[in-house]
């Protein structure tokens, strides 16, 4: 801060003094000042408590079902299970407003309904690749006798 000098002056009449550090919010007794709390935001008392989603931990389960039985294929029907219900618990928890939690675990399960159905398009691929093998190994058409017209 800048302070008023009468006789000695190094800038115009007026002396620069170190202004005093600001304590910490936690210590406020030692410098006279008071420090309120942070706003806290509140709820009406009639709003309900967060409640968490059952449909999410469903979603998770089923996309975690559909994510280990991928490769055999069978995991199309859990994980597109676990994504109708993850589309239908998001809609809820939107419409719930904060009420409804459980975001994560429909984030984490839609993720392993995907990978669950990426496994079984890669194990059709395979399937089919190896199944074509299989048919251009072996020799095309009848085999008659020598001899025979």
């Amino acid at each position: 801060s800048i302070s008023s000098a009468n006789g000695s002056n190094s800038r115009g009449g007026y002396t620069l003094r170190a202004a005093t550090p600001r304590p910490p919010p936690s210590t406020t007794a030692d410098y006279g000042w008071v420090t309120l709390p942070a706003a806290v935001p509140t709820r009406h008392p009639m709003d309900p408590d967060p409640e968490p989603s059952t449909k999410a931990r469903a979603v998770f389960a089923l996309g975690l079902l559909g994510f280990l039985t991928g490769a055999f294929v069978g995991g199309v029907i859990p994980a597109t299970l676990a994504l109708v219900l993850a589309r239908q618990a998001s809609r809820q928890a939107w419409q719930a407003g904060g009420y409804l939690t459980g975001s994560a675990w429909i984030r984490r399960g839609r993720r392993l309904a995907w990978a669950g159905i990426v496994l079984a398009l890669a194990a059709l691929v395979v399937a089919t690749i190896a199944g074509l093998l299989h048919l251009a190994a072996r020799p095309g058409g009848t085999d008659f006798a020598p001899g025979t017209d």
